[in-house]
């Protein structure tokens, strides 16, 4: 099972999202930003470091929520929400085709990333 982390990170009424590039795994689904934790991270090193690499963000991350278990036909993950903020820099996407920031109210609109689902309704339910 991969650890993987994502950051929902919110500016006024705004979600940033993300949608994956073509030649992704999960191509073109929309997903909160985020990825893979290295040997010797914590989960909040992880989130830090893959935002700045995939966004050009420095981010705090405040708050957990709660993580999902999902398996692909390909691959399983444990992915891990982190509530966090911008602290500097400018959205440069660099891996992902799109970014975007969305209301709350847009979020169902999209099509996300099997994983990520029960994250976007947990968010729906802890802004409403």
């Amino acid at each position: 099972m991969i650890q993987v982390v994502c950051a929902i990170i919110t500016n006024r009424d705004k979600f940033l999202i993300c949608q994956r590039s073509s030649n992704m795994k999960l191509p073109l689904k929309w997903e909160f930003p985020g990825g893979k934790i290295e040997e010797n991270e914590t989960n909040e090193e992880g989130l830090i470091r893959e935002i700045y690499e995939e966004l050009g963000l420095r981010i705090n991350v405040n708050k957990a929520l709660t993580s999902i278990k999902h398996n692909y036909p390909e691959f399983s993950i444990e992915l891990i929400p982190y509530v966090s903020e911008i602290v500097s820099g400018n959205l440069k996407p660099i891996e992902h085709k799109e970014v975007r920031w969305i209301t709350l109210e847009e979020l169902n609109n999209f099509d996300w990333a099997a994983a990520d689902i029960p994250i976007v309704e947990e968010v729906i339910k802890l802004w409403s």
